[in-house]
């Protein structure tokens, strides 16, 4: 079922009179949920402090509307994930509760309606919510703002913990598998299928095309890459959110492995029920983290990150006390690891004064031409000759003198 005819919005109702209609799908993980939506769905999630990332996959998705069992902003940061779904004019019902999420996941592939903070299953069961506005969201998102000092002092505990039990990201050598994509010497862009991905992609264009870079695609950042006409060399990950046919492009393979325990690598499975090769890197920390790590000790001489985190909202928005790695890799790489978006304004105000160098060289070899045929002109008997004759014409039509 599709979405019913939906009234026109105001600013302060955002659709609260408005019935929707349409498939529920559900999922306690998100990027799972996304690769099953349609356009018109009902997506049902358990997401609490929905990140603006996510959020935006969602927009991608063309839901109908988002039913969250947990609260969307739980006040602990200030998250951007329901007001990137609201400004895009996709309703939010908050806090459904996990006994009707449960239903919900039970449900999947039935019909449901959204009225007002309400949703009911085909098999009658209803689940009400807090529906948001935005004016709501920006009131909870202000309040949260204050708890940034707090969240502030969590991380970085997790990360003084997180350094003393895997300093060998900081001080070990890495065990690498070989590879046979060549990157010593070279650039090597690596994208993540993270906030802003798209526009960082299409503003680097031109850098692309021009340096020609080592692509590594982390997980879904393969199927970004091709989404934008490029195909990825490297391909690495946990192998979850990555298509098949991304698997399939012909890219390298590096599958992340656990540096623990057993040491499995459980993208493998994945991997050889496509009939596809792949090699295993074993390290901690998260597979953007690893990305990074290969590029630099493969001896790359510049890594442009694509996605990837570097605030500290953007840390925080992904709620993983993991992330602590990632703040550790960036120190190991040191000034070689620049974001996307610099590289992006480096590069146009490169083309810009290549353009205005270009202009000066072009007016200067004209002027350069044309002083030759000046001293030609002054001097050659002929020359003088037309110019004494255009000036006696000049005197008797115009009365020259």
């Amino acid at each position: 079922m599709g979405l019913l005819n939906i009234l026109q919005p105001s600013v302060t109702d955002h659709r609260s009179m408005a019935a929707i209609q349409g498939t529920v799908r559900a999922d306690r993980r998100t990027k799972n949920l996304l690769k099953r939506l349609k356009p018109g769905d009902i997506a049902v999630i358990h997401h609490a402090d929905l990140d603006a990332t996510a959020a935006r996959a969602l927009v991608d998705a063309r839901v109908a509307a988002v039913v969250n069992a947990a609260p969307s902003i739980t006040g602990r940061y200030p998250n951007g994930g329901p007001m990137v779904l609201l400004e895009a004019g996709i309703p939010v019902v908050d806090r459904v509760g996990d006994v009707f999420f449960e239903r919900a996941l039970r449900g999947e592939g039935g019909g449901a309606v959204i009225r007002e903070e309400t949703l009911r299953l085909d098999d009658g069961s209803c689940g009400t919510g807090v529906r948001l506005t935005e004016e709501v969201v920006a009131e909870q998102l202000e309040a949260a703002r204050g708890n940034l000092s707090a969240e502030l002092e969590h991380f970085a505990r997790n990360t003084l913990r997180y350094l003393s039990e895997e300093k060998s990201i900081l001080l070990d050598p890495v065990d690498l598998p070989e590879l046979a994509t060549p990157i010593r010497g070279r650039h090597v862009l690596i994208v993540v299928r993270g906030e802003g991905y798209k526009d960082d992609l299409r503003a680097i264009a031109d850098y692309l095309h021009d340096v020609r870079p080592v692509l590594v695609g982390v997980d879904g950042g393969a199927d970004a890459l091709i989404e934008e006409g490029f195909r990825p060399d490297i391909i690495i990950g946990d192998m979850d959110s990555v298509s098949d046919d991304a698997l399939k492009c012909g890219a390298e393979l590096v599958v992340h492995g656990y540096a623990r325990g057993p040491r499995d690598a459980p993208g493998l499975e994945r991997l050889r029920s496509l009939g596809v090769d792949g090699k295993v890197f074993h390290a901690p920390g998260t597979s953007e983290d690893i990305a990074i790590l290969l590029a630099d000790e493969r001896g790359a001489s510049l890594i442009v990150a694509v996605g990837t985190h570097f605030s500290l909202v953007e840390f925080l928005d992904k709620g993983r006390g993991g992330m602590a790695s990632t703040f550790l890799t960036r120190l190991r790489t040191g000034s070689k690891l620049v974001d996307a978006k610099g590289i992006g304004r480096l590069w146009e105000a490169r083309l810009k004064s290549r353009n205005r160098t270009a202009t000066t060289e072009i007016i200067l070899l004209i002027l350069a031409a044309l002083f030759p045929l000046g001293v030609i002109a002054v001097y050659s008997p002929m020359a003088r000759t037309l110019l004494s004759t255009l000036r006696l014409y000049l005197r008797s039509t115009f009365g020259m003198r």
